[in-house]
């Protein structure tokens, strides 16, 4: 199985986090979307989307998405489940995971935020307003949404789900790029558990073969 992915991609880091969960084997491929190798032919060709992660199954298939990626993962391989069947907890874990996936990340991903400065021609500072307002914004809805599944060490219940493994990519990219997250406990306690766990430590950017240096 391999995984085409980039070391600060939060979607990748979402795909990275599940496998490491599930203990699946896995090769790594990097994608340095910075300088624009996902929109190669030859990467084209596996996901026509030419985004990251692509996870190529041992039988060849090629599948794009993290949250499809994802769900194929826990039909495929039923250890360590993300996605609950019970309906009630199945929709709080996809009510996180859709609000964080759906609503936070999209707005403000690499493909975005290079739009808003080498096209619009926004500044640096004009850019970092445009990344804060939407993690308030959408942080904030989360933090709501947590404290109605009463989240302890995770997000929904006491095993990490789809729902973690959306969370904490976001909030580690939400550091990075400086945001002031105090106003969020429920989600910083959740990052602080899953930064005790192997799995997530394994998944986690700085980790990574394909890290480039800052």
């Amino acid at each position: 199985m391999k995984l085409y992915s980039f070391f600060n991609s939060s979607a990748s880091y979402r795909v990275r986090i599940a496998l490491a969960l599930k203990g699946i084997d896995y090769q790594t491929v990097g994608v340095n979307i910075r300088i624009g190798e996902q929109n190669q032919m030859d990467y084209r060709r596996l996901n026509p989307i030419a985004l990251v992660p692509t996870l190529v199954t041992d039988e060849g298939e090629a599948l794009g998405q993290s949250l499809a990626i994802i769900d194929w993962l826990d039909r495929a391989y039923t250890q360590a489940p993300l996605i609950p069947e019970q309906d009630e907890i199945r929709a709080r874990v996809l009510e996180i995971a859709y609000a964080i996936s759906c609503d936070i990340h999209p707005v403000n991903n690499m493909r975005v935020l290079r739009y808003l400065t080498e096209e619009l021609g926004i500044s640096e500072e004009q850019k970092n307003r445009w990344y804060a307002h939407w993690i308030k914004q959408g942080l904030s809805a989360v933090e709501q949404l947590l404290k109605r599944s009463e989240s302890g060490r995770f997000c929904v219940g006491d095993a990490p789900t789809l729902a973690d493994c959306c969370l904490i990519p976001q909030i580690a990219n939400a550091q990075r790029m400086g945001c002031d997250l105090s106003a969020y406990p429920r989600c910083l306690a959740v990052w602080r558990t899953c930064q005790e766990l192997p799995a997530f430590v394994a998944a986690a950017p700085e980790n990574q073969t394909d890290k480039i240096p800052a």
